[in-house]
């Protein structure tokens, strides 16, 4: 059973002020957090719509807000008020950075605009983390993971190589993916604040995150001037990329370079095949790349899952089981390197939760706080920031703040 450790991680001693919801930023500053840094979560009396998405044991501790906040302190501020803004900047003076996810015009109206707040602390890094760049015409739309998916290419990229209806991938992908952009922005911002004693604006937009990652992949021949084929990377579009059948299951197979192709021709017989114009070579299989994984795909029916995994090996080409969801919490490996903890939650109770990635010899990562109650650490957050009782008590009767139930 995993215990909560004390301060720790290769970013202890950052403290970042973070004003985001639901996913994108409660991921990115999540990770930060695990890597060491103090995380002050600001939530508004509603608290996180996360919180409220089941399953849950109590309420306002949904299963996807456990998992997107721990490591973190709450505090809840109106910042509609007076009160709970000017707290909110008092903050910000002793944080590194400053990470929201509303519109920019939005965090002006509250009174917590990037010149708002540098004024209280030139230092601070302030990143803005939303769904289209204040530079075009698409500022200020509404953005969520299936949206973003969808403008991105993602769903009608689903189509191409399934041949069904657009589906969007089982993830909050962009969420997720444009998070780890986000944290790795909000950390070189701060390193650089730190070298040159001066802050900085900082926009991650999620449509041009995803974007991104996409045309990274799918330029293909729309990547030279003129165009030398259509867009897409035809081995990742390919009808069978996918879990290939066996005579009794499933399995996950990558036959790659030309190692692995010349064994898998020794490995059923058809050695001749390596002479094939369609598969001599790297450039020729991608070329002839739908020819053959659907060879793949017929070979690998003749055999079941244990005696293709048992030769595959041998032949050193990768392959592997195809697992589910309970497959994965389950799995050896994961357990061995403890990466599935189990620990027991103050009010949640006994869960599970992925660990914090990575090994670090010299500064080792630990889940170090559960993921907060509304408000479990308003009082305790004020103070350090030099609120006396009889002041927080005023925050509390002006409604600007609230505490955590216990």
């Amino acid at each position: 059973m995993t215990t909560f450790a004390e301060p720790a991680g290769p970013l202890a001693g950052v403290r970042i002020l973070d004003l985001s919801s639901v996913v994108m930023g409660p991921y990115a500053t999540q990770v930060l957090g695990d890597l060491g840094a103090d995380i002050i979560k600001v939530e508004s009396p509603a608290g996180d719509n996360m919180r409220a998405v089941g399953p849950m044991r109590n309420a306002g501790m949904g299963h996807l807000y456990l998992h997107l906040n721990r490591n973190k302190r709450s505090i809840v501020l109106d910042l509609k008020t007076e009160a709970g803004r000017e707290a909110c900047l008092k903050l910000a003076e002793s944080c590194d950075a400053l990470l929201y996810n509303i519109r920019p015009q939005a965090m002006a109206r509250l009174g917590l605009s990037y010149e708002a707040v540098a004024a209280r602390n030139p230092r601070l890094v302030y990143v803005g983390a939303y769904g289209f760049s204040e530079a075009g015409p698409y500022a200020g739309r509404p953005a969520y993971d299936d949206l973003i998916q969808g403008q991105t290419g993602i769903a009608e990229l689903s189509s191409r190589q399934s041949g069904d209806v657009p589906r969007y991938a089982p993830l909050t992908l962009a969420d997720r993916a444009v998070g780890l952009h986000v944290a790795i922005a909000l950390v070189s911002a701060t390193l650089h604040a730190r070298a040159h004693g001066r802050g900085q604006q900082v926009e991650i937009p999620m449509f041009e995150g995803m974007a991104h990652m996409v045309l990274g992949d799918h330029l293909g021949g729309a990547t030279f001037e003129p165009p030398l084929g259509s867009t897409g990377y035809a081995r990742l579009l390919a009808a069978h990329r996918k879990p290939y059948a066996t005579s009794d299951g499933y399995l996950c197979l990558l036959i790659y370079n030309d190692k692995h192709w010349r064994n898998f021709f020794a490995l059923i017989g058809r050695p001749e095949l390596e002479q094939d114009p369609r598969f001599c070579s790297h450039t020729a299989r991608a070329a002839h790349i739908d020819e053959a994984y659907a060879f793949v795909a017929e070979v690998m029916r003749t055999r079941t899952s244990a005696a293709w995994l048992a030769a595959l090996a041998q032949a050193d080409i990768p392959a592997a089981r195809l697992y589910s969801v309970d497959d994965l919490i389950d799995d050896p490996h994961l357990r061995a390197t403890g990466f599935v903890q189990e620990l027991e939650h103050p009010s949640e109770g006994r869960m599970r939760t992925p660990a914090p990635l990575g090994r670090y010899a010299a500064t080792p990562t630990a889940i170090r706080r559960p993921a907060p109650r509304l408000g479990e650490h308003s009082r305790e957050i004020l103070r350090e920031a030099g609120c006396t009782d009889a002041e927080i008590d005023a925050l509390i009767a002006a409604r600007a703040t609230q505490e955590g139930a216990p």
